[in-house]
């Protein structure tokens, strides 16, 4: 069953239990693929995260499930052969959640890479993956896939393809097969210290429930720190370092019909030669993304700045001039904090790389950086690192999918729109038919503008530990990032799911729907200057 349980029960039966044989801190992707394979291994083992389940970077990325293309240019063959083989693992195993998508090079007279020498990389890169997809289209079948692309210079371009997801709904499908074998999960559940026995190896946590303030120790024989860019606040207690480089990356969302692109676009951004994308996903085009140093706190929502938003329109109005896309077009925006493992602050933020990299420090094993791609190697990395503390743990079955196949098919869910019901069993699995079945006729039906409907929130609501509004719009489903307004147009009917699920009265519900409001102005529209970040 799809269910990450109740987290009430969960956080009260932690009382009587309060020792396991692993505690993850984090739950974004790199925390849910270490939790996939420690319960893959017969581990007793818990999450927890201090925010909602990929809260942070994990639902904040360019959604694409990559192998990595320029880490050839950088000489690094090994972590592209490494990622193209995730990705094409991920492609088959949860197909309608991770979907191959087509991808152009435009060239043009005079550009670096020409044809010859960006073909020649794709055939490797190809090759690497072990597919053949990669070709070349002449400048009038470009223009006739990408109406409205800059005409002048254009030679053709090049094809390839990679992989695109939700985001946050890969992080969910693992974690709900790691509960489906065992494993616990908390949200809103802050480690606020670590536990050392006569202050020396790591023993367990101290837990904070963000909701009741309830406060007590649980322990455990490895203790992981997986949260990304957050992750020397836990490990300078132990390791007196800082190692963590935040780089922010920020998009736009406008409407398809502004740009209409099919596949996704590999543009080099003519302000400083970047490499950004143009691309489609979930019924709209994305435009992104930027690189820069986050200096902001942590603690809060990280927010495009207006000089972002203004470098995204330089690069749509730079490649489709009759467009004239401008700021009035965004749907909305978002930001994400990358953690790159680098001390050099004076390097180019683009010309770091993002391999991941795993320390022990007083028992405390912590891991960060990596690709969203390669999150099942970086597990294995993490918990390989752990096993000195974990006695009598063999770490097998290394080729056993993340994903348990589903006995469900497409045609079982009795829609009419087969790719549709592809895309809920890509997302919830087994669960999927349970999911139609305890909606309304109506909730079924898809949200106006986008391929989700309600009876997604309902099942989250029952099944996801909800606990705040944007859980709901922003990450179980992405109809806050899709809508106009962050989804005004349904809150009436997300009202009513939320007070039949989650019981949430009039003045609760009205708390969450400012809180919402507020949350989704200042950090997923366009900026306001007075809290320009």
């Amino acid at each position: 069953m799809s269910t990450l349980g109740d987290r009430t029960q969960i956080w009260d039966s932690l009382k009587d239990k309060r020792r396991f044989d692993i505690i993850v801190i984090g739950g974004g992707i790199t925390g849910a693929g270490i939790l996939r394979e420690a319960t893959r291994q017969g581990l007793n083992a818990l999450l927890v995260e201090q925010q909602d389940f990929a809260w942070g970077t994990s639902s904040r990325s360019s959604k694409m499930v990559h192998g990595g293309l320029r880490y050839i240019a950088q000489g690094d063959i090994g972590l592209t052969r490494h990622s193209a083989l995730e990705r094409e693992r991920l492609i088959r195993e949860a197909p309608g959640l991770v979907e191959r998508m087509g991808y152009l090079f435009p060239i043009r007279k005079g550009q670096f890479p020409g044809k010859m020498a960006f073909n020649t990389l794709l055939a490797l890169y190809d090759k690497l993956a072990g597919i053949k997809t990669h070709g070349w289209h002449e400048a009038d079948t470009v223009l006739k896939k990408v109406p409205g692309l800059r005409r002048d210079g254009l030679k053709g371009a090049s094809y390839y393809t990679d992989a695109v997801t939700d985001d946050a709904r890969l992080v969910l499908r693992v974690l709900q097969q790691a509960c489906s074998e065992g494993g616990q999960v908390l949200n809103y559940t802050r480690a606020i210290a670590l536990l050392r026995h006569n202050n020396g190896p790591v023993t367990g946590v101290t837990l904070h429930d963000e909701i009741s303030g309830e406060t007590f120790d649980v322990h455990a024989s490895a203790v992981i720190n997986a949260t990304g860019a957050w992750v020397d606040a836990l490990r300078e207690s132990v390791a007196h370092e800082r190692t963590i480089r935040p780089l922010r990356g920020s998009h736009i969302i406008i409407p398809a019909e502004k740009i209409p692109v099919q596949e996704a676009l590999t543009l080099f951004h003519p302000r400083d030669k970047r490499a950004t994308f143009i691309f489609p996903w979930e019924g709209v085009t994305v435009i992104g993304t930027t690189d820069l140093d986050h200096p902001r706190s942590l603690q809060e929502e990280p927010g495009i700045t207006a000089d972002e938003v203004d470098y995204l329109l330089q690069l749509a109005q730079d490649q489709f001039p009759d467009a004239n896309v401008s700021a009035s077009d965004i749907i909305s925006t978002y930001a994400g904090v990358r953690p790159v493992i680098s001390k050099d602050r004076s390097k180019d933020p683009s010309k770091e790389k993002r391999d991941h990299q795993v320390w022990v420090d007083q028992g405390l094993v912590s891991v960060s950086g990596g690709k969203l791609t390669t999150f099942r190697l970086i597990a294995r990395d993490t918990l390989q690192a752990a096993k000195p503390f974990l006695q009598g743990v063999a770490f097998n079955n290394d080729a056993e999918d993340v994903f348990q196949h589903s006995a469900l098919t497409p045609q079982q869910l009795n829609l009419q729109d087969q790719d549709r019901a592809l895309r809920l069993i890509g997302r919830y699995g087994n669960a999927a038919k349970t999911l139609l079945a305890s909606a309304s006729e109506q909730e079924r039906e898809p949200i106006a503008g986008t391929a989700f409907c309600l009876a997604e929130m309902r099942w989250s609501c029952r099944n996801e530990q909800i606990v705040h509004l944007d859980d709901l719009l922003l990450r179980r489903t992405r109809v806050g990032l899709l809508l106009q307004n962050g989804g005004e147009a349904i809150f009436d009917a997300v009202k009513t799911i939320c007070q039949q699920e989650l019981h949430w009265s009039d003045m609760h519900w009205q708390q969450e729907l400012q809180r919402y409001r507020q949350l989704w102005h200042r950090f997923y529209s366009l900026p306001d200057t007075k809290h320009d970040r």
